[in-house]
């Protein structure tokens, strides 16, 4: 479709006559004929019951085409999605080191990355993507075989001119991971000794504090720990008065006695247990420390509390750790603590979440692991340990 070609084309254009773009009918867009050319308002009004199931039960809605015959949009749309991932992976096995650029629409974009998730329930309106957003998911071969998927960012505007998606009209949290520190840079397990941020990190709650500068916040929560507070004391430099609140329920992960030592300090001695953690990570019990569930059971229930807490007219600023944020994320995206490798996030990274409106329906992760004022779309901050 003319809507998703011509920007693509566009794209392309500076790169020079080297690459051409694949046109693919599995990229078009969810079919919703019988309501063509209508607006939301003329869609609810002609037909409320169907209206009711594409808000609320995407997967439950029929339409009636031309010809008499009922069928389900979303799966068709999902099989769509499943079909097209197939080529493209042939075309380009996970394996290799392409890059590739897909140009689509709101609902097979979303779909797509469904599929690349393992379709998680209810997974349609957990996400959003807005007009001209940038995602990055990478996707590598997974030890034992399959396809381990990561998302590295999703729905960044930061390039256009509003630099977060409109918010709903419900409370919104904007979830932030603490700056750098030396131990980061290092690549050390830090865990729960309390390392401060560096100079680096310092930078990266300013450039966030800036991004963040023209956003309405109301409220503040931390964890104890000094690197999150540091963090969120910064950013909070444009925001005079708003409120901090320190929990450990949001602290990290107790790594044990891996805390303070390098990968293959831990390797040397734990070789089995670290290979276990990276590739089945929700089996490990740290060596005298916290597993992936401990974390997420506490890190879930303190986040559920915040949002349950807020206003629909609040937005909270939330800064805690990378396990912390992913067990959150995994929870808000309908994954479990097995998937904690599929989430990323960088120092300073900003997340924006936003609750659902209708009762009954999961919150919507708004956008995931924005980096692009630490310096462009791609995450190059330390990848550190965890």
């Amino acid at each position: 479709l003319r809507r998703a070609a011509s920007p693509c084309e566009g794209l392309l254009t500076a790169r020079g006559p080297a690459l051409t773009p694949v046109m693919d009918e599995g990229l078009l867009e969810i079919d919703l004929e019988p309501w063509s050319g209508m607006s939301a308002e003329e869609r609810a009004t002609q037909d409320p019951e169907a209206f009711q199931d594409w808000k609320l039960r995407p997967e439950q809605l029929e339409l009636t085409r031309k010809d008499g015959s009922r069928y389900k949009p979303l799966p068709e749309l999902m099989q769509q999605a499943r079909d097209f991932l197939a080529r493209l992976l042939q075309r380009h096995p996970i394996d290799g080191n392409d890059t590739v650029l897909v140009v689509g629409h709101n609902a097979i974009l979303r779909c797509l990355m469904l599929v690349l998730l393992g379709e998680p329930a209810k997974g349609f309106r957990r996400l959003q993507i807005d007009n001209a957003s940038l995602s990055v998911f990478n996707i590598s071969p997974k030890a034992g075989g399959g396809r381990q998927v990561q998302i590295e960012c999703l729905n960044n505007t930061a390039h256009l001119e509003q630099t977060l998606p409109k918010k709903g009209k419900a409370a919104r949290l904007v979830l932030v991971r603490h700056g750098e520190t030396n131990w980061n840079r290092q690549g050390r397990f830090q865990g729960q000794i309390d390392i401060p941020l560096n100079d680096n990190g310092h930078a990266q709650a300013e450039a966030a504090r800036g991004f963040l500068e023209s956003v309405s916040i109301q409220r503040a929560y931390s964890s104890s720990m000094s690197r999150p507070r540091q963090t969120a004391e910064g950013i909070l430099k444009s925001h005079p008065g708003v409120p901090m609140t320190v929990t450990r329920g949001l602290v990290e992960i107790g790594h044990g006695l891996w805390e303070g030592k390098l990968e293959e300090e831990i390797q040397a001695e734990w070789g089995d247990l670290l290979e276990e953690w990276k590739r089945t990570p929700e089996t490990v019990q740290m060596p005298e420390g916290e597993t992936i569930q401990d974390v997420w059971e506490r890190s879930v229930s303190t986040w559920n509390t915040i949002a349950a807490s807020l206003d629909a007219s609040e937005t909270a600023l939330v800064v805690a750790h990378d396990a912390v944020n992913k067990t959150i994320l995994c929870h808000l995206l309908g994954l479990t603590p097995a998937d904690i490798w599929a989430v990323k996030q960088g120092n300073g990274g900003v997340t924006v979440v936003d609750m659902p409106a209708d009762p009954g329906q999961p919150a919507v992760v708004t956008c995931l692991n924005l980096t692009s004022h630490l310096g462009g779309v791609l995450d190059r901050t330390a990848a550190g340990a965890l």
